[in-house]
C-alpha cells in the first residue's frame, strides 16, 4: 500500500518562499511519476506540477506558476519537492501531492494533467500567504 504525505505548508508573507515535500512509502521512484495539484478556496482543484521522477523529466501545466515553483527529486530521499518562491495570495491554496504509474500514462500527464491520472494522493497541506 503506497501512502503519500505532504509537509512544509504554512504562512507567509507576499514575495515570501516555501518548500514542500512530498514522500510516498512503498512508491517505486525509478518507474513512475509525481505531481502537486492545489485548490484554492471555494475553487476547483489546479494542476501544477508533475516529475518523471527516475529521468526528471518535468512539466508545468499552469503558465501562473512557471519561473516561482520547482519540482524535483529531493537529494539522496525517495521524495520530491515544490520549491515556491515569490508568493501571492492567489497562491493560497491546499496543496495535494499524488502518485502515479504505468506504462505510457506520463504522456497522458504531460498531454492532459489531471487528478485521476494519479493512483495514489495525499491529504495535502494548507499553504496561506497573506498581503
Amino acid at each position: 500500500q503506497v501512502e503519500v504525505v505532504e509537509s512544509g505548508g504554512g504562512s507567509v508573507q507576499t514575495g515570501g518562499s516555501l518548500t514542500l515535500s512530498c514522500s510516498a512509502s512503498g512508491f517505486n521512484y525509478n518507474s513512475g511519476y509525481m505531481g502537486w495539484f492545489r485548490q484554492p478556496p471555494g475553487k476547483e482543484r489546479e494542476a501544477i506540477a508533475a516529475i518523471y521522477v527516475g529521468t526528471g523529466w518535468t512539466h508545468y501545466p499552469d503558465a501562473r506558476v512557471k519561473g516561482r515553483f520547482i519540482i524535483a527529486r529531493e537529494n539522496n530521499r525517495n521524495a520530491i519537492k515544490l520549491q515556491m518562491v515569490n508568493l501571492q495570495p492567489e497562491d493560497t491554496a491546499m496543496y495535494f501531492c499524488a502518485a502515479g504509474m504505468g506504462p505510457g500514462r506520463w504522456d497522458s500527464v504531460v498531454s492532459d494533467m489531471q487528478w485521476y491520472r494519479f493512483n495514489f494522493r495525499g491529504r495535502g497541506t494548507q499553504v496561506t500567504v497573506s498581503s
